[in-house]
């Protein structure tokens, strides 16, 4: 049974949306081109490879793709966040293995190994450095205590654990085209699905309060700090 603190639906749906822009390891002060940028990659690998069938040109698109998604960043002078640099350096490493051996095994466990790396990045930030990769990303809008960021930190590594095994399980029982849909949609319905999971816990433990969302939402609040911070965080975490 939820607790004092449930929220109305409208409420509730809004902030499972603030929360998908925000997630994972963004600013929720975000532009409609930042946002276009990171699916416009496999969006270009998907319609490549349904269009010719061929997954080694799909692939070197998708590197093409991902380095002008960097660039982009750069140009436009927005800090880049800790995943697009794990999935940066993991496209051009299993790409241009893929390409060089001419076999699509490698390009297939891109998405296993970001998820991993990412979860990774979670659990080692907390349990060596003491501290909540997702506290310093969501902190603007999440004013709850350390202990639920410990869950919140638990349920994302698994989260991604869980994503990282389901994308082998596809590929070793499903075809080509049946692995690309899932890497264009599984990832963002997977990720959907575990925020409402995510807000709903807070809910219902009473940590998440109307009060608290309402002071969180307010997208020119801090916006300029925030992107700092999470610039100077993603740099430091890096090196």
């Amino acid at each position: 049974m939820l607790g004092h603190g449930f929220l109305s639906y409208e409420k509730l749906t809004a902030t499972v949306y603030s929360f998908i822009i925000a997630i994972p390891y963004t600013s929720h002060k975000r532009t409609f081109m930042q946002q276009l940028l990171d699916y416009l990659a496999i969006i270009a690998f998907a319609i490549v490879y349904f269009t010719t069938k061929d997954i080694f040109l799909a692939t070197g698109v998708l590197m093409v793709g991902v380095t002008l998604q960097v660039i982009a960043y750069k140009v436009l002078g927005k800090p880049i966040g800790n995943e697009l640099k794990i999935t940066f350096w993991v496209s051009m490493a299993l790409g241009g293995l893929t390409l060089l051996f001419r076999d699509e095994a490698f390009i297939q466990w891109k998405p296993s190994i970001v998820s991993w790396v990412i979860a990774l990045a979670l659990l080692g930030a907390h349990w060596i450095a003491k501290t909540f990769l997702l506290k310093k990303v969501l902190g603007h809008a999440l004013q709850i205590p350390d202990e639920k960021w410990k869950v919140l930190t638990y349920g994302w590594a698994l989260a991604f654990t869980f994503s990282g095994i389901l994308n082998l399980w596809v590929v070793e029982n499903f075809s080509m085209d049946t692995w690309v849909t899932f890497k264009l949609f599984g990832q963002m319905g997977i990720n959907f699905f575990y925020i409402i999971v995510m807000v709903v816990y807070l809910v219902a433990s009473g940590a998440l309060s109307e009060a608290q969302l309402n002071e969180g939402q307010d997208p020119d609040k801090n916006g300029d700090e925030d992107d700092s911070a999470i610039a100077n965080s993603s740099d430091g975490s890096n090196k």
